[in-house]
């Protein structure tokens, strides 16, 4: 029987190839629009519709692509707005965890936090650029503040909420099992906001990569937004497109990474979407 058991679970040539065909398909159809696109795009800027001072074809983005990687220009300021980035997340993540803690824990805290944030929430990021500017000057300090600004809010709102999403069952329960409250804020409270702060995590990643497109402007001599500036001077809008392509490479990588942590530190969450 246990000699017979492997051909009977071995699927048939045609069978496993119906169902690659069956995954590769629906892949196939998502592509089919931007491709369309591209070739399109291609086409318009070969016969002259679409100048190159507009947009530049989508072949001589690639190149330009090619070209910045391996002169090396491309990793190097990406290092530089990789750090701008990290430095302004590991600000606004202190702070903005410590604030939705000290805002979802007590009555108290909530009053004193929550009406502030709420307020400077609704502040226009672009409108406070000059104001920055004044305060703190044109340098690194300048760029990281604003985008420690800027990604504090979500942080703090999106913790906020799940910390007060917590389930008072449980809460009571841990009450009942003879636990102190910074024992419950442990092993309860803050367990339970894990999800809620991992959604802020990769909103705010989102807010960041944002953020930085309008920092790098100020006054840049490295990172993406000084190959931006310098190509706005020349007109080279395959270098902007190039920069711009890498700037949501760089989120939609981030995104992943969190998702990743996400996948397995919530790994004991139910669900209702099947694998």
């Amino acid at each position: 029987m246990s000699v017979l058991t492997p051909a009977l679970n071995a699927s048939p040539p045609g069978a496993r190839r119906w169902a690659i065909g069956k995954t590769i398909t629906p892949l196939v159809k998502r592509a089919i629009g931007p491709l369309a696109l591209l070739v399109i795009w291609e086409i318009a800027s070969r016969t002259g519709v679409l100048p190159e001072r507009i947009l530049a074809a989508p072949s001589q983005i690639f190149v330009t692509l090619g070209e910045l990687i391996a002169s090396g220009e491309m990793g190097s300021n990406v290092l530089v707005s990789l750090q701008r980035v990290c430095t302004g997340l590991a600000v606004s993540l202190t702070l903005g965890t410590a604030l939705a803690l000290i805002a979802g824990l007590t009555r108290q805290g909530e009053m004193a936090v929550d009406s502030t944030m709420q307020m400077a929430r609704t502040l226009p990021f672009l409108g406070l650029v000059p104001l920055f500017i004044l305060w703190f000057g044109i340098g690194e300090f300048t760029k990281i503040a604003l985008i420690a600004f800027a990604t504090t809010f979500p942080m703090y709102l999106t913790l906020y909420s799940g910390i007060r999403g917590i389930d008072s069952k449980l809460v009571e329960a841990a009450r009942l099992f003879g636990l102190s409250y910074p024992q419950m804020i442990v092993h309860v409270i803050l367990p339970g906001a894990l999800p809620s702060f991992l959604v802020s995590l990769r909103y705010s990643l989102g807010v960041s990569w944002l953020s930085l497109v309008a920092v790098e402007q100020i006054n840049a001599t490295a990172g993406l937004g000084y190959l931006i500036n310098n190509a706005r001077d020349f007109m080279r809008t395959d270098v902007i497109v190039v920069c711009l392509l890498v700037y949501s490479l760089l989120g939609l990588a981030t995104d992943l990474l969190v998702r990743a942590i996400e996948h397995y530190a919530l790994a004991w969450r139910p669900t209702f979407i099947k694998d």
